[in-house]
């Protein structure tokens, strides 16, 4: 069973927030089955990065689009790795775009993030061959995945995020920094919010792999605490925030819940809307094996993005 909650104040050590029922919007196309195929979507620096493509195969117009940002502590697996989620969204109506991006140890922060805006431009530039609505776009992330989807929400269109050439129609590659990267939400699950503080918290635990990956795609502490999403809008560095539902397991050992904790109150704290799934008997990245939890956190999603689309 999970804790469901949406929009209200957060104290010190617990979060209070109003429950909120929610249902599927009905007039989501609904499909029975889905197919995919692979795209190069953007070539920074030559490389080329795939986007596997989920499509429902019932669909009515143009489809509201999730692109899907993975997980690995910013160095490992692929787009391949979300695929229980992204098939049930594609399942569901959607136009799931899950991406390849820049990763350590021959990449580093702010690479990654600035291929999830590239993403999205890319989306918004070929939204008509692909069938996509250009203004329904949301991500999801997946641990640093979810990390990234948060960076990439708070900085769309920051200086650090732009310049990656993402393909035209006419497949050249081009940088097109003019297009806006805004997002309408995320969906973070068991996110790395803030690298810093979980640095130290693997560091005391003495988690030595985390400790390692995580100095990989960081180049030093400075630029964890830049990347820290509480950090960025606590500050007032964010623009306008987008709905978010963060989803965290509660025997999650890589993921501190007073991190979480810090970016909802930090979300709220600037106007941000905020929900939040609780699964007390859940282990990091549960949802990518079925089980009820993963049933009902399939419902949670779904049922959050219809409602922030409407």
């Amino acid at each position: 069973m999970n804790t469901l909650l949406k929009a209200g104040t957060l104290a010190a050590a617990t979060i209070s927030l109003a429950f909120n029922n929610t249902s599927v919007a009905q007039d989501t196309p609904v499909a029975t089955d889905h197919t995919w195929t692979d795209i190069t979507y953007a070539k920074p620096d030559g490389l080329e990065l795939l986007a596997r493509i989920y499509r429902p195969e019932v669909t009515t117009g143009t489809l509201p689009v999730v692109i899907s940002v993975h997980g690995g502590a910013w160095g490992a697996y692929d787009r391949t790795s979300g695929k229980l989620y992204d098939e049930a969204l594609a399942e569901e109506g959607y136009l799931v775009v899950a991406i390849d991006f820049r990763q350590s140890p021959d990449y580093q922060h702010p690479d990654g993030s600035a291929d999830v805006t590239a993403a999205v431009r890319w989306v918004r530039l070929n939204a008509d061959s692909l069938g996509a609505n250009p203004d329904q776009i949301g991500l999801i992330g997946s641990s640093s995945g979810g990390h990234l989807a948060l960076l990439a929400a708070v900085r769309p269109n920051d200086q650090s995020h732009l310049g990656t050439p993402i393909r035209g129609e006419s497949d050249d590659f081009t940088a097109h920094d003019e297009i806006d990267a805004s997002v309408d939400y995320v969906v973070a699950m068991w996110p790395v919010s803030s690298p810093i503080t979980r640095y130290r918290y693997a560091q005391r635990a003495g988690i030595d792999q985390l400790v390692s990956l995580t100095e990989r795609y960081f180049s030093d502490e400075n630029a964890m605490w830049d990347a820290s999403i509480p950090r960025i809008v606590t500050a007032g560095e964010a623009g306008d925030l987008p709905p978010i539902l963060v989803i965290q397991p509660g025997m999650d050992s890589n993921i501190p819940q007073d991190m979480t904790f810090d970016l909802l109150k930090a979300w709220q704290s600037r106007g941000g809307k905020v929900d939040y799934a609780f699964y007390p008997g859940a282990a990091h990245a549960f949802g990518h094996r079925p089980s009820e939890d993963t049933d009902d956190m399939l419902k949670a999603i779904t049922a959050f993005i219809a409602r922030v689309s409407d």
